[in-house]
């Protein structure tokens, strides 16, 4: 398999990088998310993540993002490896975290998501989408082509939630080892009734079913997207089912797609128990970009890990990884440059 497939060549004048941070109470029901070390470290995870992108450490969460129980890092290195090889503008988002980065971040004023169990999983979704989409315009004469991506644990249950409450019946990925598939259709299940929602019934009201099934990661990147609606700006959304599932409410809006793509990593593509190649069909999305980093050829055990399963997607890696395509950066560089932010980590702990 190549670098990125399919073949990126034209590199953009002015790319951006953005990355939406948020909570999710859905994340503390036990062994749900693997982001993190225990269900309340998740909590931390995307404040470390982005003061990792930013600084190369964490500098004010208390434990860096690791995946047990091997101590798997945070795709958010391949994320900050990709930054600085291509010296790209970005941004984070704070979009309901509720535990703040100590870098600067962007501020939607949203609520951290509640447990989707109960009736109301986001508050105020019409106003982070405003707010979103504000900024979007803001940013428009800065860009020509935007990368979009997330940091959220417990995001691909919140997917799952959202894309059955829009009638997709698709097995999404995970964070872990053994995707925990039964217990997330349980707490899908349990939230779809506390919801009064039945399967497919809000495929014509996207904005309620992120309200009732989703978190507030959902509307400030469909907010981000619809502010650059209009323009010639490329939107890549990176991640995987999570960005799939963003992709689904951003077409059940009506939204033109014609210039929407994915880019996700290839660990998440080859997850068995997950349909996310089927979904993106489905769905209809005009390309899906698939990154493979080559981990297998390096001598870090941490990152070996990915090859195996433990940890696909995250902080925006697939997208990172395709931007760095984009300016020329070969898998050797990358993967060289994601073990010299490894080792320097490790060396600061």
């Amino acid at each position: 398999m190549a670098w990125i497939e399919p073949e990126v060549t034209k590199k953009p004048k002015k790319p951006m990088f953005l990355c939406v941070l948020s909570s999710t109470k859905t994340a503390h029901i036990p062994k749900l998310s693997a982001a993190g070390k225990t269900a309340e470290l998740t909590d931390y995870t995307p404040a470390g993540d982005a003061e990792l992108m930013e600084t190369g450490n964490i500098i004010s969460v208390p434990v860096l993002p690791m995946t047990p129980p091997y101590d798997t890092p945070t795709p958010a290195i391949m994320t900050r490896s990709a930054l600085k090889l291509t010296d790209t503008p970005y941004h984070f988002i704070n979009s309901g975290l509720i535990v703040t980065p100590d870098v600067p971040c962007i501020d939607l004023k949203a609520k951290p998501g509640e447990d989707i169990r109960e009736a109301i999983a986001v508050r105020d979704v019409q106003g982070i989408y405003e707010r979103g989409k504000f900024l979007a315009k803001r940013l428009r004469n800065q860009t020509d082509h935007v990368i979009i991506g997330e940091s959220i644990p417990g995001g691909t249950t919140t997917a799952m939630g959202v894309l059955t409450a829009l009638g997709y019946n698709e097995n999404v990925s995970s964070s872990a080892d053994e995707n925990p598939l039964e217990l997330k259709k349980q707490v899908v299940e349990e939230g779809m009734k506390a919801s009064g929602l039945t399967f497919g019934c809000l495929k014509d009201d996207p904005m309620k079913a992120i309200a009732c099934m989703g978190d507030p990661m959902m509307p400030a990147v469909v907010g981000l997207v619809a502010g650059f609606q209009g323009t010639e700006i490329n939107v890549v959304l990176a991640g995987g089912t999570q960005m799939a599932a963003v992709y689904a409410i951003i077409k059940h809006l009506g939204f033109n797609t014609e210039k929407i793509s994915i880019a996700t990593t290839r660990y998440v593509v080859e997850d068995k128990s997950a349909h996310f190649i089927e979904l993106t069909r489905t769905l209809g999305v005009p390309v899906v970009y698939v990154a493979d980093p080559g981990f297998g050829k390096s001598s870090l055990k941490g990152l070996h890990r990915y090859e195996t399963g433990t940890i696909k997607e995250g902080a925006g890696a697939g997208g990172a990884m395709y931007l760095a395509g984009l300016f020329g950066v070969t898998q050797d560089e990358f993967r060289t440059e994601v073990e010299n932010v490894c080792k320097l980590l490790k060396a600061g702990q």
